[in-house]
């Protein structure tokens, strides 16, 4: 089946919305935030514990699996549910934005049939079109497609990201005349920088084509200021429609799900609470830790007083430091089970304080919270 978006309330004062997504495994409620399973796992982490982190979505990359093992090995195996043992909904991104970032400093050739670049494992010559990157997730049969589109550095010129958005709607319509998964929804992105007229001209367009969802897209890029990565979002949302599930691509930052969710975005994903737990550091409600600090080699409290998950629940911040320390991957294991709780703990708090019609309330509260000094 093809997801199906459910708007069942919306904050008095702001633009949240609380809704449910229905998918081929069930019904999962936003605002919500993805996990991030890159190469057909989230890092460090088995399904199980991704699944008591009280998971719905969780995301697979493009780009990875299509370099290895390849889709039709994932194909041969069952498709993602089955080869990555992920009773969920999956989501697949198109694999974009890995080629611009993987291919950072080195040669690639930006065409209208799509982009040729290098391999970061081998170098080897690819090119990676709407078609194929389509063809690729309707093998790896993910609930839930992305178009192939352009990411464009925050830095690029207004003219270049006019350009850029163009070809984007144009590769989005060849994507779409190419997708052949019934099972598969297929969404739009949305591009254009912080210009309010690409994004306007972007979102008017892509919804034309009359996707599954929309996503917004160019925002947490290197060098992006986060005032226009919110500007991006606002230049954006009020062109996409109410109906329609709405998702704010590659973000992770508590802030940043508190300012998306007030201006309308209904899922998030990001690669950084793993990505940072692997060093230490972690997300609490005071802000952000580093265990690695040496003040923490004698502290039996938790990771953080009152949290839920397996990590706070069963070991001291004295001994993660340790194995933090030490190079033992269990720290890194912890910590990340830790980081990916919290952002989900968070947006099920945000979902019951747009129920009760209390998102500021909620938003200044956490926010005080979290900016305040760590004790």
């Amino acid at each position: 089946m093809k997801v199906k978006y459910n708007l069942l309330h919306k904050e008095k004062d702001t633009k949240a919305r609380l809704g449910t997504l229905e998918t081929n495994y069930g019904i999962v409620d936003t605002p919500m935030f993805m996990p991030v399973g890159t190469r057909a796992t989230v890092k460090g982490l088995n399904p199980e514990e991704v699944k008591a982190c009280g998971s719905g979505v969780c995301l697979a990359n493009t780009y990875h699996l299509w370099l290895r093992p390849g889709e039709d090995i994932v194909e041969y195996c069952g498709g993602l549910h089955k080869f990555m043992n992920y009773d969920g909904p999956i989501l697949t991104d198109s694999g974009g934005f890995q080629v611009f970032s993987l291919a950072k400093n080195k040669k690639k050739d930006i065409t209208e049939e799509g982009v040729h670049f290098k391999s970061h494992i081998d170098g080897k010559n690819l090119l990676l079109t709407p078609e194929k990157s389509i063809e690729i997730q309707n093998k790896l049969d993910s609930d839930i497609a992305m178009s192939f589109d352009e990411c464009p550095p925050a830095s690029a010129s207004y003219d270049y990201l006019k350009n850029s958005v163009l070809r984007t709607l144009r590769w989005a319509e060849r994507g779409k005349k190419v997708h052949s998964n019934p099972r598969q929804s297929l969404f739009g992105i949305v591009q254009g920088g912080a210009y309010e007229d690409l994004r306007k001209l972007s979102a008017e367009e892509t919804v034309k084509m009359d996707f599954d969802g929309y996503s917004i897209g160019g925002v947490a890029n290197d060098g992006e200021s986060k005032e226009d990565m919110y500007k991006a979002i606002d230049y954006s949302i009020p062109y996409l429609p109410e109906d329609k599930v709405r998702y704010l691509m590659g973000v992770g930052e508590p802030v940043d799900i508190l300012e998306g969710v007030e201006r309308g975005v209904d899922i998030f994903d990001c690669v950084l609470p793993t990505r940072i737990a692997r060093h230490g550091q972690v997300f609490t409600r005071h802000g952000k830790i580093n265990l690695n600090n040496a003040r923490f080699k004698m502290d039996l409290t938790p990771v953080e007083e009152g949290c839920d998950c397996y990590c706070c629940k069963n070991y001291s911040r004295a001994y993660v430091r340790h194995l933090i320390s030490v190079g033992e991957v269990l720290g890194g294991r912890l910590l990340s089970i830790h980081n990916i709780r919290f952002l989900i703990r968070l947006t099920e708090e945000i979902r019951e304080a747009i129920k009760e019609d209390k998102f500021l309330e909620y938003k200044e509260c956490f926010l005080k919270d979290y900016n305040s000094k760590n004790k």
